[in-house]
């Protein structure tokens, strides 16, 4: 890595993040299996957890906006809510296990060199693969509903590629972040809670007016999650003007975040 110099240019600085990413991609690759193993080692229903999560917080939401509050969703609502939960949870868990990847690592963060986002980057990959597990679940509802996806879901790629783009640069701040205040940790948890439901993960986007509905559009995870949404329940192009302005600031974000962080993780070893 090289010493932290005024005259290094942004450019400069995100040309080394990318090249050194891909020089250890072997130790992201490692890090990831061994989180993977270490989560699921002990437990007994395994990978059964990512579905199993995903699965009941639908059941609780589609009896209370099927019996007692009824949405009209334009499609059927478990499987509406379902999906919004999946694509939340990725988020959810990247970020729960992405603040405290810098401090849990202090030992390698301290003692041994390696480009530090690797570890929010393999909590991360460790969410994206749940996801993936979970996803074989998505997959059934919709055959069970009879909701087929049409050419709209070829768009699915590119909602997928903003969606880890945003939750990257998400989990940079908060790994970088924790470890100069560890109480971040902490206020993390009552964030998350207060972000869900201010996002569209249960309910339509369009279902809020006044100010509170334009603050849940200007959200970048409402836009990420209906983009899913049109482009697999709905057969609509996810090519919105909300989504475009949600990939140009995901884009953008991680690109200044990636910066930042290798400009900074020179301190690290310091504080870890």
């Amino acid at each position: 890595m090289r010493p932290l110099s005024a005259q290094s240019s942004f450019r400069e600085d995100l040309e080394e993040v990318v090249r050194e990413q891909w020089e250890y991609r072997d130790l992201l690759f490692q890090l990831t299996r061994r989180d993977l193993v270490l989560r699921y080692k002990q437990a007994v229903m395994g990978f059964a957890w990512a579905v199993l999560v995903p699965l009941t917080n639908t059941a609780v939401f589609s009896i209370l906006f099927t019996r007692i509050a009824p949405l009209d969703v334009g499609v059927p609502y478990p499987l509406f809510a379902f999906l919004g939960l999946l694509t939340w949870n990725f988020t959810a868990s990247a970020l729960r296990f992405s603040v405290i990847s810098l401090s849990s690592n202090a030992n390698l963060v301290t003692k041994v060199y390696c480009p530090r986002e690797v570890f929010p980057l393999s909590a991360v990959l460790v969410a994206l693969v749940d996801t993936l597990v979970a996803a074989t679940l998505l997959v059934v509802l919709m055959g069970y509903f009879r909701v087929w996806p049409g050419l709209a879901a070829l768009y699915l790629p590119v909602v997928v590629a903003v969606h880890i783009m945003f939750t990257i640069a998400v989990a940079l701040v908060l790994a970088m972040a924790n470890l100069f205040f560890r109480d971040v940790k902490y206020l993390f948890e009552v964030a998350i809670t207060l972000w869900m439901f201010s996002t569209s993960v249960l309910y339509p986007s369009n279902v809020i007016g006044g100010t509170a509905g334009l603050a849940i559009r200007m959200n970048p995870m409402t836009a990420i999650i209906d983009a899913y949404r049109d482009a697999l329940l709905l057969g609509r192009s996810p090519l919105t003007r909300d989504f475009a302005l949600a990939a140009a600031v995901s884009a953008l974000f991680l690109l200044f975040v990636a910066v930042l962080f290798h400009r900074v993780e020179f301190k690290f070893a310091e504080i870890a």
